[in-house]
């Protein structure tokens, strides 16, 4: 079976369209992530090698280097959000005909839950790596581009709060109270970081339009 990635972008489109339950909204948030990160990219493409910024090239190409890693690292989530998914769905074909199967069946959902929650955590620790170098680059990219840094930073954002919705349907499920608080400590703490750093970076992208 295909990854998503080595999917056409039509393919992407139908799939997360029709019925079938994933890509869903983790995965489908990630690769938002990954355009976001590719828009700051390509602004410091359009940057690197031009006399005007000839002065800012090294700093530029250490925020292009850290674009390309996180559009790697958000492909990887991709699949990991879909296989988390589909293993948390995998619980529910468990047998539940003795006491025995039901209590290994409530466990294998405990666990599965956590991890179908950890993976959109990851994918907003992730967005918040881009939005950080997006607000970098607002100050320094190619101003002939620089509206697609912004681009990058408002995908990036909702990227995070898109994945981070997972976080809010799983934690019903799970009984480890201490796990869920620390979730949601930390799932509050990505939305508070990820508003102050898009308003930073698309504030600075507007000054140089």
């Amino acid at each position: 079976m295909k990854k998503l990635f080595e999917e056409s972008l039509q393919e992407v489109l139908a799939q997360s369209a029709s019925a079938a339950p994933t890509p869903g909204g983790g995965s489908v948030s990630a690769i938002a992530g990954a355009f976001g990160a590719a828009m700051v990219a390509m602004v410091g493409n359009l940057t690197v090698g031009k006399e005007k910024y000839k002065d800012v090239e090294p700093e530029v190409k250490e925020l292009l280097a850290q674009s390309n890693q996180l559009m790697k690292e958000l492909e990887e989530l991709v699949q990991a959000d879909i296989d988390a998914f589909n293993n948390y769905m995998d619980v529910f074909k468990m047998a539940k005909n003795t006491e025995e199967e039901k209590a290994l069946r409530a466990e294998a959902l405990q666990k599965a839950a956590i991890a179908a929650t950890d993976v959109p955590l990851r994918i907003g620790e992730a967005t918040i790596k881009g939005l950080q170098v997006a607000q970098k680059m607002a100050a320094l990219g190619n101003k002939v581009a620089i509206s697609d840094v912004g681009v990058g930073a408002y995908l990036g954002e909702a990227a995070l709060k898109g994945a981070l919705l997972s976080v809010d349907i799983n934690i019903p499920v799970i009984k480890d109270q201490a796990y869920v608080e620390k979730a949601v400590a930390k799932r509050d703490e990505l939305i508070a970081e990820a508003e102050a750093l898009r308003s930073k970076a698309v504030e600075v992208v507007k000054e140089r339009i």
